[in-house]
């Protein structure tokens, strides 16, 4: 991955993650070592910045006909937490999961409100009445 600084390119190699290191990363923004989901080069000053984006997602287990709803800032390695790496917790036990809905927030609390209210009762009618068919 290549960074421009100050003008100066940088390139860094990321070393593989353990199974456990990428489940326990994709879950856990605060992890220090996580990878932003996306950055952005400002052309003016030529300095790299960060735009870190939450992401509430809906996961649909066909094969149990079972709904989870939860928030991560990194998708991709959240999802394959869920399919492949996760050891315990609720999800191991109704895959495969597939990614139904998502929705990107801007900051944490928004993600976590919305999260919330899809977890309501309200919510889950929504998501049986518009997503799942």
């Amino acid at each position: 991955m290549v960074f421009c600084f100050g003008g100066k390119l940088i390139s860094y190699t990321f070393a593989p993650r353990s199974r456990a290191a990428v489940a326990r990363r994709a879950h856990n923004p605060k992890v220090l070592g996580s990878i932003p989901s996306f950055a952005t080069t400002n052309q003016a000053s030529k300095e790299a910045f960060f735009i870190l984006v939450f992401t509430v997602y809906i996961l649909y287990s066909a094969a149990f006909d079972k709904i989870y709803t939860g928030y991560t800032s990194n998708l991709e390695e959240r999802f394959l937490s869920h399919n492949e790496l996760g050891t315990k917790g609720w999800t191991i036990k109704f895959r495969p999961w597939k990614i139904i809905h998502t929705e990107e927030y801007k900051t944490k609390a928004e993600a976590l409100i919305r999260e919330k209210s899809l977890k309501s009762g309200k919510g889950r009618e929504w998501i049986k009445a518009y997503l799942i068919k």
